[in-house]
């Protein structure tokens, strides 16, 4: 590797090259996490108070700009942390999925820049199997097998998330499992997003690996990946999933709900779905 690479930054490369709304610098140990100009960091988001309204209000002149009405605030504190918590997410999947490597990434250690879809990371150690080349590395966690990695992942994600879910979770009216609902959902479908630009293969894997990740009963997630298979017009397979949550869009626009809505059943999803496949 080039001396100025980490052991994530190939999987972050890939990452924004694939989906250009993302970019993940990583500013080193030397450097401060960025801040102002459109920077917040993650800690500063999980304190709540005047940062975290300041955040939100773009949600509520966003829905009011692009559909015309005003959002209940719990409805836009939904928003707010699925428009975090999905890139967040990613931080940590995206390495383990590209690379078997997975960084502890607290709140302390992630700046956000929404308006610009960048994120800034400074990982405090990572986990890896034995025969990765990264092991040898500062700050490697070495674990003995794929089952152990993925019981990393899970913490990672629930160690940056946990602080979040607790600021946003008084605004959005939820608590407990309705949160941790709306994080196994950011889990898994932002990595099956991503991995779909990387390809039909990686997509494929994606839902292994995720059914793997969250078979279900793995606290303090709510449910499984919940991936299946509905029969399209000509009998042709449409992969779609049961959400654990909903992000409230409907409130805004009753009409137009996601093909993953618990709100949405098989005979709309099947034509939200086949008519994505032919588009």
């Amino acid at each position: 590797m080039p001396a100025t690479a980490t052991p994530f930054t190939a999987a972050y490369t890939r990452l924004s090259a694939a989906y250009p709304g993302l970019t993940v610098t990583e500013p080193g140990p030397a450097r401060e996490l960025p801040e102002g100009g459109g920077w917040i960091g993650a800690a500063r988001l999980a304190e709540g108070g005047e940062r975290l309204d300041a955040f939100l209000a773009w949600d509520e002149a966003q829905v009011l700009r692009d559909y015309g009405r005003q959002a209940r605030p719990d409805v836009v504190a939904s928003f707010g942390l699925h428009r975090y918590a999905w890139p967040a997410c990613l931080l940590i999947t995206v390495p383990w999925f590209l690379h078997r490597r997975v960084p502890r990434l607290p709140v302390s250690r992630v700046a956000y820049d929404r308006a610009a879809g960048r994120m800034a990371v400074r990982p405090v150690s990572f986990a890896c199997l034995p025969d990765d080349p990264a092991a040898a590395l500062p700050g490697a966690v070495v674990v003995p097998d794929e089952e152990a990695l993925r019981a990393e992942v899970r913490a990672a994600v629930a160690e940056h998330l946990e602080p979040v879910l607790a600021a946003f979770g008084p605004r959005m009216r939820r608590r407990g499992r309705a949160l941790w609902g709306m994080a196994t959902d950011e889990v898994v479908e932002g990595l099956w997003y991503v991995a779909h630009l990387f390809g039909a293969e990686e997509a494929r894997r994606a839902v292994r690996e995720l059914e793997l990740l969250l078979p279900g009963a793995t606290r303090p997630y709510a449910g499984s990946a919940a991936f299946r298979v509905l029969a399209g017009p000509d009998g042709e397979p449409l992969a779609t999933r049961d959400r654990a949550s909903c992000c409230m869009f409907y409130t805004v626009r009753p009409e137009d709900t996601c093909a993953t809505c618990p709100r949405t059943c098989d005979g709309d999803r099947i034509a939200k779905l086949a008519a994505a496949a032919v588009a």
